[in-house]
């Protein structure tokens, strides 16, 4: 009802002078996110770990888009990215900064909601939400934060979710193992989007000015995508017949469209940082209206331990914003190389 304004899709102006990363763009939200920039003309990298799924996507994309009677093609290409390996993230970020090229938006749009699924654990030991809603993108931002300096006025957006509202990170047990809370799916998701607040939070007040970045996390609100895989085929079918009360992928876009293109962003988030009372990242909600971040998320001392405590997982020195901002080189104990 907040959205019911909104058009779908967004009347996007030309963005051709923009270059845009989108993970996890193979489906859903992701998917119609990459597409709408593309044919807006903006250069679209998909980052995904289906390579195959991505050009076949691609393909149809551009067979569509010719027969629309459009003259250009899309600019897309796809980038292998396993948000479940640190090394492939630092492969994938590797690969990129060499092109010397300006990255003007990351979308940071992967996530995982294993509903009702047991605890799982990545190849580098971490609880999988945690990993690939948090620290997989954590490390993603840093290392690409070269690229993203190069660029004018560029943009980290972080798909999140109003599930941050009622989650809780322990910084000293992110993997949930310690025994002191019972492992639940919608507690594992909770926990790894609060901390994605919570980590920007922090990078917010550590990015100088100067570098043009702005740091957004959104909710898409309730999208209907095949984060419901594992749910039971009665539920699914339920999710199916609320259209009217969860969104399209193409309607949950909209927020990350919005984040990626809306020329006031800049500014929403320099009030923020210019403000010693601000402590939380900008924020936009479904409707598309920068909103308040939870109360939690509000809790400067929980947000530093773990912003210190994820770049001990991700294998980042505690200076590397510091350091990535004047030009040096960053070593991550995931590079195999």
């Amino acid at each position: 009802i907040m959205a019911s304004h909104l058009q779908t899709p967004f009347h996007l102006p030309s963005l051709n002078h923009l270059t845009c990363i989108v993970t996890g763009s193979t489906s859903g939200i992701g998917s119609e996110t990459a597409r709408q920039l593309a044919e807006a003309g903006a250069h679209v990298v998909m980052a995904v770990r289906n390579i195959k799924a991505a050009h076949e996507l691609i393909q149809q994309w551009q067979t569509k888009w010719y027969a629309s009677g459009e003259g250009f093609p899309l600019n897309i290409q796809a980038m292998e990215l396993d948000l479940l390996s640190l090394d492939s993230v630092v492969r994938f970020s590797n690969a990129w900064n060499a092109r010397l090229t300006p990255l003007h938006v990351l979308i940071n749009n992967a996530g995982m909601f294993a509903m009702g699924g047991a605890q799982k654990f990545s190849e580098d030991g971490y609880e999988q939400h945690m990993q690939v809603n948090h620290l997989a993108p954590a490390l993603l931002s840093l290392l690409l934060l070269p690229s993203l300096i190069r660029a004018s006025r560029s943009r980290i957006i972080n798909v999140n979710s109003v599930m941050h509202y009622v989650g809780f990170v322990d910084p000293n047990d992110m993997n949930v193992v310690s025994g002191k809370r019972k492992f639940s799916s919608l507690r594992a998701y909770s926990s790894s989007k609060l901390a994605q607040v919570m980590f920007n939070n922090v990078l917010l007040k550590k990015l100088p000015l100067e570098t043009g970045i702005s740091v957004v996390c959104l909710s898409p609100g309730a999208v209907q995508t095949n984060v419901t895989r594992d749910l039971p085929r009665l539920v699914q079918d339920l999710y199916s017949a609320l259209p009217y009360f969860i969104f399209s992928p193409r309607e949950g876009c909209r927020s990350s469209i919005f984040s990626a293109t809306d020329p006031q962003i800049p500014q929403h988030y320099q009030k923020l940082k210019t403000n010693e009372k601000s402590v939380c990242t900008l924020f936009i909600s479904q409707n598309c209206k920068p909103t308040n971040c939870s109360e939690e998320a509000h809790n400067v001392e929980t947000a530093n331990r773990v912003w210190e405590k994820t770049l001990e997982l991700i294998g980042l020195p505690s200076d590397t914003v510091e350091r990535l901002v004047e030009g040096e080189e960053v070593h991550c104990r995931y590079a195999t190389h």
